[in-house]
């Protein structure tokens, strides 16, 4: 086993939130490196680039990696559970190939036990993270448009908003008809171009990889950054587990390099930063006779509370046409149905993000779904009624912790370094069922007012499980969290975390923005104890 030399901060993950953190950090003039699994990014290599991108994108750069199946991913055994795990290994990780929403969690959203008596509050508030918020957004580039009158005003500078296109226009006025809310949607693609990056030119692959570099994916827009402030990225290291002294510290962690080379890196600090699922992976994977059942786990909750955002997929037929997916995917949102209403049967609440329409194999595939693309003499005229006519919605919906739904180690599923893969246990709520059926029937409510001829849905979509969150969860009592209120581990002083595990509710939003700002939360924390981070 090779030992390397000895760094300060060790960051595990290069994605959204161990980016982030790594160019805070950067500032201190520390030894900082940061180990990746997967690669460095090529652009010209992302499916948009040629004609088979939607083959493309069903495969190579498929959102699940048991469908990749890439040297850079790690198998997960998702039979017990409705949503299938969507990420992405490589420098970037998830923001390669999320979509952009960028939306920032509500005031109420930090206090749900409080106002709605369920769950748990968080130990921070939105005030606290609120300039962290903005210090994102700055480097990430957001376009949107200040003054939404259902969104905390953040007095942000944004980029001008995404076009709406005809789907946007077609379904804002569905929302007109009704008198329910709508706005120009937090996005983080410019549209002008931003720190040596080129605005959009909607190619409409969002999904799949930015090949223009207008989306604000981690890897254009904190990592040169931090590189250049001298920070270290190492590619194609998988950490198996993090090492410990005899008095409980983190020393570091061992690591297997390209060839299959185990390493062990010696460290002062180390941050995990590996998502929602990957982190306790790690920390379960990291026993010990100090941590017998787990590092940073007397509290017996790591991989615990795991939360999605369940998705309602709502798509409406129109007899004109709309503009397929040419341009971004998300332009408009309403949280017309985000805060608790007592008229309702189920608490908290959700976002409807509007959708464009589909390109053509994802319309084909789609349709045979939902069985409205027949074979044999009307297959054609069927599916020309559908291409370029389909858009619509979907609604994001708050997911509340629960301790059976978790991330464990499979017994026998392992990567290609032998090390356990995680296994996920998930069962929907009967308040989130409840709300995904007031989802569907609110977002039919908007299209038939919009026009459609016909609608299709699906609740919750199996492939959405994009928002990994909960299982490391943030708190004031050792008993009942994993990390404190500046994301440090209650059991390990030297470890802290920097992901998505630490939420300790989901909002019915998506998460990036609110990662990426406790992250740059957390790195100011540490920085400004830097003198006495060990006491």
């Amino acid at each position: 086993m090779a030992a390397d030399e000895p760094v300060d901060v060790l960051i595990i993950g290069a994605g959204a939130s161990g980016a982030a953190m790594a160019w805070s950090l950067a500032e201190t003039k520390m030894h900082i490196v940061c180990l990746e699994q997967g690669g460095v990014m090529n652009p010209l290599a992302y499916p948009s680039t040629g004609r088979d991108w939607e083959a493309r994108a069903a495969s190579d750069f498929a959102t699940n990696p048991n469908v990749r199946g890439l040297a850079s991913d790690y198998p997960i055994n998702e039979d017990d559970s409705p949503i299938k795990i969507a990420n992405f290994n490589g420098v970037g990780g998830g923001t390669v190939l999320y979509a952009g929403h960028f939306p920032r969690f509500h005031p109420s959203d930090f206090r749900v036990k409080s106002l709605d008596g369920v769950a748990d509050d968080w130990p921070i508030d939105y005030a606290d993270i609120a300039p962290y918020y903005a210090e994102n957004e700055r480097m990430t580039g957001v376009a949107g448009l200040a003054g939404d009158p259902a969104y905390p005003q953040d007095n942000a500078q944004k980029l001008p908003p995404l076009p709406f296109g005809k789907s946007g226009e077609t379904l804002a006025k569905g929302f007109n008809k009704l008198g329910w809310h709508w706005w120009p949607s937090d996005t983080a693609i410019i549209t002008e171009d931003y720190d040596g990056r080129a605005k959009c030119i909607n190619l409409g692959a969002c999904g799949a990889g930015c090949a223009q570099g207008a989306k604000g994916s981690a890897d254009v827009t904190y990592w040169p950054h931090a590189q250049r402030a001298g920070v270290e990225l190492r590619t194609r290291c998988r950490v198996r587990e993090i090492t410990v002294g005899d008095d409980g510290m983190a020393t570091g962690a061992l690591y297997y390099d390209a060839k299959g080379d185990l390493h062990a890196i010696k460290a002062h600090i180390v941050v995990m930063a590996c998502n929602g699922v990957g982190t306790p992976r790690m920390l379960l994977n990291s026993t010990s006779k100090q941590f017998p059942d787990g590092l940073a786990n007397s509290s017996g909750l790591v991989g615990k509370n795991l939360m999605f955002h369940p998705y309602a997929w709502v798509q409406g037929v129109f007899a004109d046409e709309v503009d397929g997916y040419a341009g971004p995917n998300k332009a408009i949102r309403s949280q017309q149905f985000y805060e608790t209403d007592g008229a309702r049967d189920f608490v908290r609440g959700y976002t409807l993000e509007i959708t464009r329409g589909m390109p053509p194999v994802r319309t084909a595939n789609t349709a045979f779904r939902h069985g409205r693309l027949p074979w044999g003499a009307a297959h054609h005229d069927a599916f020309r009624s559908l291409y370029n006519r389909l858009t619509g919605m979907v609604a994001v919906c708050e997911d509340l912790p629960e301790e059976h739904n978790r991330v464990s180690l499979d017994p026998d599923l392992k990567d290609g370094n032998g090390i356990p893969a995680p296994k996920i246990s998930y069962t929907l709520s009967e308040n989130t069922r409840k709300m995904l059926d007031h989802g569907i029937a609110r977002s039919t409510d908007i299209l038939k007012a919009a026009g459609a001829t016909d609608i299709l849905s699906e609740a919750p979509i199996p492939w959405g499980g994009w928002h990994l969150m909960g299982t490391a969860r943030m708190g004031t009592d050792p008993g009942r969290s994993v990390v404190n209120a500046w994301g440090r581990s209650h059991d390990v002083r030297n470890l802290f975390i920097v992901d998505g595990s630490i939420f300790v509710t989901s909002a019915g939003v998506n998460p990036t923005n609110t990662i990426q700002a406790l992250a740059l939360y957390v790195a100011d924390q540490m920085k400004s104890r830097l003198a006495n981070l060990f006491d």
